[in-house]
């Protein structure tokens, strides 16, 4: 059976769906109107800062991050102005925040300032937004704090802090030594300090730095018996002689007592019964002054250099060898505080001594040289007198020289230095695109003849580097004919910038010697060790691909008088030439090799005075 609904409840339920109708669409149109205002407020500040954030005080609402960065720059202005006082006792400095290694990054700052509110999920966004919006944000700035240069500024006023202890009573002005009291040692503690400086200009506010400075009291000792040890050390010079038998610029070295006064070093020490002093010169001083000395006393070990005697096939001594030696800065400082602990002044340096793998006396039997195993001659016909004394001088560089088993060879290394003060000359050298006079045209000459020798002595080449365009010296043989299968033979080196390097890899020594000849024409290199059953064969595909030279250059010299042209550079054909080798030990194949060199076309160049008729229209200027 149905039960009809009461009256009353049939009335309250439509008011009751009306209340509940409007508090939702109330809702709905708060959150419609808040979401709608939220959205225009994220348009408005699209790519601005939100309204009320600050940095330092500095208003950045409203403006894009350049603008800020500009503001920032403009108004934050600590770094610059601001005043950082530090202080020791009475002793103060003034410095800007800048000079202390604090920088403002504007740009950072602005970015800073344009993440807030924009960070995190909605509703901590919103929030951060509301917050700056009713009660202002100040947001820090990005700052740069270099602290080396806080350091190095402490260091530059530690100079006038810092103080040694001045035990009682003791003490040197001049050589004299005096009493007088105590005085107590202060050093900047520069770490701590630089922490002080650092909590500071972080702040961005002008203050007061206290300098930490720590203080080393005297002891309080009767220093008479230290005082005499003292007179006595600068009773007279210190004089530091060589060992017998050796010799160098500048020595015995001296050391006068106002020198010695100036290294003097008071140490507190424990002798069991309390503390006393011990008086002595400044281990750190004399290090430094051996230090000083040790470069020019440093030689290096070289060996012996010998040539091969090929009717006895023994070595004849040519240089002797050189003892390396390197002064022992400890065991020399040992010696003089010792000997001057004894009233002794007259003191001998120590040192390490090296003696080289060939001595003077070092046989072929013990290097294992026995015989040629490569012999290789060049030859520079038509080379000018300057040319052939570079080669003469370059030459002079491996007369004689050794190489140890398993050692890579750098010609450079052993070059001496092209100069004119070790004999060589101005002639013709290739620099770049061009061929000019440098000193010492010709070196090449004597790397290409021990390229060549190394080559067909079958060692392993490491580098080697072609000349830019076919020199014909280098194609030449005896009778002044040229071979163009000694084309790709050649090797250039500029020193530090190209080397040519082999490799010693037999079980042997390896002595070379040059021998230049100017009345042939020649250099002959050549290698004496002991075969080690290695043999070479080789094949060249001779120049190919050859391309004509471009057509000749004239160029006006005002030094040249009218009517006369002269030849500043040569053409030569371009081309490419690759050479194999393969080098066989005991009829087995032990390695091969190629080298691959492209010559470049290489046009001839002309001068000529102003005024000359030329025969070509190629002329400078046309």
């Amino acid at each position: 059976m149905r039960t009809a609904a009461h009256p009353q409840a049939i009335q309250k339920r439509p008011l009751l769906d009306h209340i509940l109708l409007s508090l939702v669409l109330g809702f709905v149109t708060f959150f419609l109107f808040s979401g709608l205002f939220v959205f225009g407020f994220e348009i408005v500040y699209a790519g601005r800062i939100y309204p009320g954030v600050r940095m330092s005080g500095v208003d950045l609402g409203g403006l894009s991050p350049a603008e800020a960065a500009e503001k920032i720059n403009r108004e934050i202005t600590f770094s610059k102005t601001g005043r950082i006082l530090l202080q020791d006792g009475d002793a103060a400095w003034v410095v800007p925040p800048q000079e202390l290694g604090l920088f403002l990054d504007p740009g950072s700052s602005a970015a800073l300032a344009f993440d807030y509110g924009r960070s995190g999920g909605l509703m901590t966004r919103l929030f951060d937004q509301y917050e700056g919006w009713s009660d202002g944000i100040d947001v820090a700035p990005a700052l740069v704090f270099d602290q080396r240069l806080a350091r190095q500024y402490l260091i530059q006023i530690a100079g006038q802090i810092d103080k040694p202890v001045v035990e009682a009573n003791l003490g040197v002005q001049g050589t004299e030594v005096i009493v007088r009291s105590g005085e107590v040692g202060r050093t900047l503690d520069i770490d701590a300090s630089l922490s002080a400086v650092s909590d500071q200009v972080q702040t961005l506010q002008d203050g007061l730095v206290p300098l930490v400075v720590n203080e080393t009291p005297p002891v309080i000792l009767d220093p008479s018996e230290q005082a005499e040890v003292v007179r006595q050390i600068l009773s007279q010079p210190l004089v530091l002689t060589l060992p017998e038998g050796m010799s160098a610029e500048g020595a015995p070295f001296e050391l006068s007592p106002a020198m010695l006064a100036g290294m003097l070093a008071i140490e507190r020490v424990s002798d069991g019964e309390g503390e006393t002093y011990k008086v002595a010169i400044s281990s750190e001083m004399l290090i430094q002054y051996l230090g000083s000395l040790a470069p020019n006393l440093q030689t290096y070990a070289q060996n012996a250099r010998f040539i091969f005697n090929d009717d006895t096939h023994q070595l004849d001594l040519l240089h002797n060898a050189v003892i390396g030696r390197q002064l022992n800065v400890q065991n020399t400082l040992t010696a003089i505080q010792a000997g001057l602990e004894k009233g002794e002044h007259t003191i001998q340096l120590a040192f390490d001594i090296t003696n080289p793998q060939a001595m003077d006396t070092t046989t072929a039997a013990d290097l294992g040289i026995s015989e040629a195993v490569s012999v290789q001659t060049s030859y520079f016909y038509g080379s000018s007198a300057e040319r052939v004394q570079n080669i003469q001088a370059a030459a002079k560089s491996f007369h004689g020289l050794l190489i140890a088993p398993g050692e890579t060879f750098s010609m450079a290394s052993q070059l001496t230095d092209i100069s004119l003060d070790n004999g060589y000359a101005e002639a013709l050298i290739i620099v770049g695109d061009q061929t000019i006079l440098g000193i010492g045209g010709g070196v090449c000459q004597v790397s290409t003849t021990l390229f060549r020798t190394a080559f067909f002595g079958g060692f392993p080449v490491v580098e080697r580097h072609a000349h830019a365009y076919r020199v014909y010296y280098y194609e030449k043989v005896y009778g002044n004919k040229v071979d163009p299968s000694l084309a790709g033979l050649d090797a250039t080196v500029y020193v530090p910038l190209v080397d040519f390097k082999f490799t010693n890899d037999t079980p042997y020594w390896l002595l070379m010697e040059t021998y230049v000849n100017p009345s042939t024409s020649s250099i002959t290199w050549k290698f004496y060790s002991t075969s080690d059953g290695r043999t070479v064969e080789w094949d060249t595909t001779g120049p190919t691909n050859i391309v004509e030279p471009p057509e000749p250059i004239y160029k006006e010299n005002p030094e040249l008088s009218e009517g006369t042209i002269k030849q500043v550079d040569w053409e030569a054909k371009g081309a490419y030439v690759s050479v194999s080798r393969t080098v066989y030990r005991d009829g087995q194949v032990y390695f091969s090799d190629q080298f691959n060199t492209t010559y470049q076309p290489w046009r001839a160049i002309y001068e000529y005075g102003p005024g000359t008729e030329i025969p070509t229209p190629e002329a400078e200027g046309e």
